[in-house]
């Protein structure tokens, strides 16, 4: 009786087999992954920095808790500043509401950052009234403050120092409920401006959501910048 033989089959491997058990391709995959991020980070064009547009005189207000503020206390420190009155029958809740926002995306750069509103009706504006204010749309004294003073010295401060309109009190109609009634208003400036620890104005921002989205990329910039102020 005949022996029976086993048949038998060798498999050559395929060139893609032997490229991935190779130590060599796996040596050079890890090194390329590692490499290109590197790469990447070194060859990376920087934005450039912001234009110092001017700088802000030297002002001391009243805050919402009755003691002075202003470029000695926000001296060091990166901040945003907008223009309100606390009876504004416009733009002004909208704007509040958006620097409550951006409180919340800024409390991680601790006393690095700061955000001022300063009252265009500084008649009725009183720290008292400010700081009612204050506590309704949740500010944090550490970071957000609320300034009133004289108005002759507001007026040239906002005026004459960010470069933004701030007009007199005026007269306009609305509706409340579906009746028209006459309200107090005043021209004032939409515009949010981010000033620099050296107090520099570094940019004019709508409150638009790109806009804010900008100014807040910006804010990053300025608070980790090493540039010689």
């Amino acid at each position: 009786m005949e022996e029976t033989k086993s048949l038998g089959f060798k498999r050559n491997n395929s060139k893609v087999e032997k490229l991935v058990t190779s130590k060599l391709f796996w040596l050079l995959f890890v090194i390329a992954n590692f490499s290109y991020p590197i790469y990447r980070s070194i060859t990376r064009e920087l934005p450039a920095p912001l234009p110092k547009i001017s700088q802000i005189p030297v002002y001391s207000f009243t805050n919402e808790f009755k003691k002075p503020f202003g470029t000695e206390e926000l001296k060091g420190r990166t901040y945003i500043a907008n223009f309100i009155f606390t009876n504004c029958p416009s733009s002004c809740l909208r704007l509040t509401q958006e620097m409550e926002k951006i409180q919340k995306r800024v409390r991680g750069l601790g006393n690095k950052i700061a955000l001022v509103s300063f009252t265009v009706d500084p008649e009725n504006d009183s720290p008292e009234e400010l700081f009612k204010y204050s506590r309704k749309h949740n500010a944090n004294p550490y970071i957000w403050n609320f300034l009133t003073g004289g108005f002759e010295d507001l007026n040239k401060t906002i005026v004459n120092g960010f470069n933004v309109p701030m007009g007199e009190k005026m007269p306009v109609k609305g509706l409340v409920d579906g009746e028209e009634v006459t309200m107090m208003d005043i021209a004032h400036s939409e515009k949010f401006v981010l000033v620099d620890r050296d107090g520099f104005i570094r940019g004019y921002y709508n409150s638009d959501k790109d806009s804010v989205n900008k100014m807040m990329i910006d804010v990053g910039l300025l608070v980790n910048s090493t540039e010689n102020f």
